[in-house]
């Protein structure tokens, strides 16, 4: 597995990790024995980036990995990065939120991810969502404090503005800064891949296949109720219709070349910088795998180019969110 640094003076870890929130919420049922196999054998094949968040089915996905870090035993735990966050607040059931950053919820948030995580340290704590109401300043001096106290080892945030970032970043290096990236979602090129590498510090791309869209494996009749796809603007009606004819021709491009669409996806995304971390998420160790391979794929200049021109922002129909899940991003 190609291996890529979490920030400038980071730890080096997986450059394909795994986002583990579908094993807990959003994409229907779920299986905590298959989920817990499926992990087992993400490190067996050298993944080593483990991407979690408190809100993920509201803790169960944080005690989920940390059943696994307890079965997997010291040894595993040296080789894993994990990766947790706050700042979403939620009721059971709703998809509604609200974003809590003050520094008390903070300290006691961390408190609660240690418990349910089983570590004494969190490798990577992000700050999930902003509420512009607390500086930034505020948040990443608590969140500072927490490195301090060694219950924390770098720290990162979460869909943020660059000015936030910059402003981050003079308080506390700032090791990693998660958003949403993929051929179909292309903001982060807007100046933030830019501004990462001039600080130093990791872009890691959530949903970095599309929510399995950009697999061609996903058939929208099919979602359950409690997919929440199913209300997402990009896989609905005309949206989801328009955004097919892109998907198509990108399994064109990977049949071509004898590849699965979404190793064509995060081959592009490893070649677009070398700060780029994806952390694709699955349940099953069959997509697992074939993720972890597109490690191996080099596309050249022209062919990335190419992906490019297919996917030029224009050519995208619909928002990645419903308005719910736009609280807390910053432009």
């Amino acid at each position: 597995m190609q291996q890529r640094h979490l920030g400038a003076h980071g730890p080096l870890t997986s450059a394909i990790g795994l986002g583990c929130m579908g094993m807990s919420e959003f994409y229907g049922a779920s299986d905590d024995d298959s989920s817990l196999r499926t992990l087992a054998r993400a490190l067996d094949i050298g993944v080593t980036h483990f991407d979690t968040a408190d809100t993920y089915g509201l803790g169960h996905n944080e005690s989920l990995l940390g059943r696994f870090i307890a079965a997997a035993g010291p040894a595993a735990r040296e080789r894993m990065v994990v990766a947790t966050k706050f700042g979403i607040v939620r009721q059971a059931g709703q998809y509604e939120r609200r974003i809590d950053n003050s520094p008390a919820y903070i300290r006691e948030a961390c408190e609660a991810s240690l418990k349910r995580l089983g570590v004494e340290r969190i490798d990577l704590y992000y700050c999930h969502r902003r509420n512009p109401e607390v500086p930034i300043e505020d948040v990443v001096g608590a969140m500072g404090e927490l490195v301090a106290a060694g219950k924390v080892g770098a720290i990162g945030l979460s869909e943020v503005s660059a000015d936030s970032l910059r402003r981050a970043h003079a308080v506390h290096p700032i090791a990693a800064l998660q958003s949403e990236y993929s051929l179909w979602s292309r903001g982060p090129e807007d100046g933030m891949l830019d501004l990462c590498a001039e600080l130093g510090t990791a872009f890691v791309a959530y949903s970095p296949l599309g929510r399995a869209f950009l697999t061609g494996t996903v058939d929208v009749t099919a979602l359950a109720d409690n997919d929440f796809r199913k209300h997402n603007p990009r896989f609905v009606g005309d949206a989801e219709a328009a955004n097919r004819q892109l998907v198509q021709a990108l399994a064109a491009f990977a049949t071509a070349r004898g590849l699965a669409s979404s190793q064509v996806a995060l081959a592009w995304l490893l070649a677009r910088q070398p700060h780029v971390l994806p952390i694709p998420g699955t349940r099953r160790i069959q997509w697992l795998e074939s993720n972890a391979h597109a490690a191996e794929v080099a596309l050249s200049p022209a062919e990335v180019a190419e992906l490019d021109r297919l996917f030029h922002p224009a050519k995208v129909t619909g928002a990645r969110y419903p308005d719910a899940g736009f609280v807390g991003i910053e432009g």
